[in-house]
């Protein structure tokens, strides 16, 4: 993927309470970030309590402890640097493909916003180099598998770590690897050094998950306003029956999200003239009428049913943001330091990943439902026995001669088939671990991945329905063009001609079908996913 490079444009105020949108922006370098005095107050008493926990020789898991199994050996004050440097060398054992440039941007970001909660007790030269690294750019390159989710994200996080204190490698805004050691004395004088608790600040928590979770989330939003719009140019294409969306159903079944796919709905039918508003019951029968119809007085359930099914889709969705937006917001290390308690740490368990993991599971089986559908308009639009009247497959010359989306159709169908192996519940797949101390893991990060994976091929099978609407609308256009579309159809058609012809003979059309997939997820600024 091109990455990003433009010069960031607003600088964002951290304040503890980040947006998945806001977090997308800060990733890919669309904005800059400053850290609140109020954070920074906040950070520097968690970070003062802890060393004076440390003066009086408390028993801190991870400061005078061991780790893991291992809690019950117990460590001098005066080896703590080495057993801090030592935790991040063990546990860089990360494997696999790398995550992506924003991906590995939000992880740090979102390992930097947990910080800031005030009870990490990371110092202040940690968030400030996180903080120079992220507003120069670059993103340390981190392995993607080697993490259960339990402990937080230790595995992806340590890489993170090597990268800050100069011991690994970063990726620059143009996608160009360089040795981290020059970045970090270029960027901040010098690499991070661990002390107190940095190590385990840095690595405990489940920032990994969060942050590709929260990237998700925003892309997710645009493939359902893709998936509204393109269901609205279809009803058009195919003269659809418009009742199937009034209102009042959405009235009588007030679901958040089919309310709002409704109201989208018909935001993008206005001014299409193709479309069937008569109300089936407003027509009386006669006996002259009692025969068989050429079409039914209703519409297939891959239009008749697009406020429903979307909306369910996009109330999971929702359900997910809330728990992301929580979890990116929220302290999920251990142990912590908080103010008020009557000793400097407690001893539990948010580190666990299992909300990011169900929520990513939901999410996963809602995307791939999405998919379904729109797997299902491409085959009506594309199919000479449902399309009323189109020609086979769409094709722009002679039968048999031309073959129009064929091909594209069966990618389609194969794309779908892909999600669907790739949609079993990572949440459920527990393994004990870790000398049976993390008896019971999320599996959060590989859900999280997985989910986010989706969204490659659910926008290449939109592409090709965005591709076929586009072809569609050719062949059914009056000589002047005009035939009643309404301006959703026509900007439509617009962004598909702006890189891709109409079809009037066949030619490959991968390279379309992948510029057209990288539109949808990947717009410009002024295409923000809907509130």
């Amino acid at each position: 993927m091109t990455l990003q490079s433009q010069t960031a444009k607003d600088c964002l105020a951290l304040d503890g309470a980040l947006t998945l949108v806001q977090c997308e922006a800060i990733a890919t370098h669309r904005s800059r970030i400053s850290v609140t005095p109020a954070l920074r107050e906040r950070c520097a008493r968690a970070h003062a309590r802890l060393e004076h926990a440390i003066a009086e020789q408390r028993h801190i898991y991870g400061i005078t402890t061991g780790f893991g199994p291992l809690a019950n050996r117990l460590i001098g004050a005066d080896q703590g640097a080495e057993l801090q440097q030592n935790l991040i060398y063990h546990l860089a054992t990360g494997v696999g493909p790398k995550l992506g440039w924003a991906e590995a941007r939000a992880l740090m970001l979102a390992r930097l916003n947990s910080i800031l909660q005030g009870a990490s007790g990371a110092s202040p030269e940690t968030i400030d180099r996180i903080v120079a690294v992220l507003n120069a750019g670059f993103a340390p390159e981190v392995p993607a598998q080697g993490t259960v989710g339990a402990s937080g994200d230790l595995t992806p996080l340590a890489h993170m770590v090597l990268a800050l204190q100069g011991r690994g490698r970063m990726i620059d805004p143009s996608g160009r690897v360089q040795e981290a050691g020059a970045v970090m004395d270029r960027l901040c004088g010098g690499p991070l050094t661990l002390a107190a608790r940095d190590g385990l600040a840095l690595v405990n928590g489940t920032s990994a998950m969060t942050a590709i979770a929260a990237l998700t989330g925003v892309e997710a939003a645009r493939a359902i306003d893709a998936a509204l719009r393109h269901s609205a140019v279809l009803m058009e294409v195919l003269s659809g029956h418009a009742e199937a969306w009034h209102p009042a159903f959405a009235e009588l079944r007030p679901h958040p999200g089919q309310l709002r796919a409704t109201e989208r709905l018909a935001q993008a039918l206005d001014g299409a003239g193709r479309v069937c508003r008569t109300l089936t019951a407003a027509r009386r029968l006669t006996a002259a009428d009692l025969r068989p119809e050429d079409h039914p007085a209703q519409d297939a359930y891959s239009l008749r049913v697009v406020p429903q099914l979307v909306g369910a889709v996009w109330d999971t969705l929702d359900w997910h943001d809330r728990v992301v937006t929580c979890e990116l917001n929220s302290v999920t290390d251990n142990p912590i330091f908080p103010e008020g308690c009557a000793v400097p740490a407690l001893h539990g368990g948010n580190f666990m990943g299992v909300h990011v993991a169900l929520a990513s599971d939901a999410l996963n089986a809602a995307l791939v439902t999405l998919a379904g559908l729109v797997e299902r308009q491409i085959a009506r639009l594309t199919d000479e026995k449902l399309n009323k009247g189109l020609p086979a497959f769409l094709h722009g010359g002679q039968a048999g001669l031309q073959s129009g989306f064929m091909g594209a159709q069966v990618t389609a169908t194969a794309l779908l088939a892909e999600m669907r192996a790739n949609a079993t519940p990572v949440s459920v797949q527990s393994l004990s671990t870790n000398g049976a101390n993390q008896d019971v893991v999320s599996m959060g990060t590989i859900a999280a991945r997985r989910a986010r994976a989706q969204l490659l091929p659910l926008s290449q099978i939109q592409a090709i329905l965005a591709l076929a609407l586009a072809q569609a609308m050719d062949l059914l256009d009056d000589p002047e063009g005009q035939a009643g579309w309404s301006l959703t159809a026509r900007d439509l058609r617009d962004r598909i001609r702006a890189v891709s012809p109409g079809l009037r003979a066949d030619r490959p059309l991968a390279g379309d079908i992948e510029a057209v997939a990288q539109g949808l997820r990947h717009p410009s600024a002024a295409a923000d996913p809907p509130a």
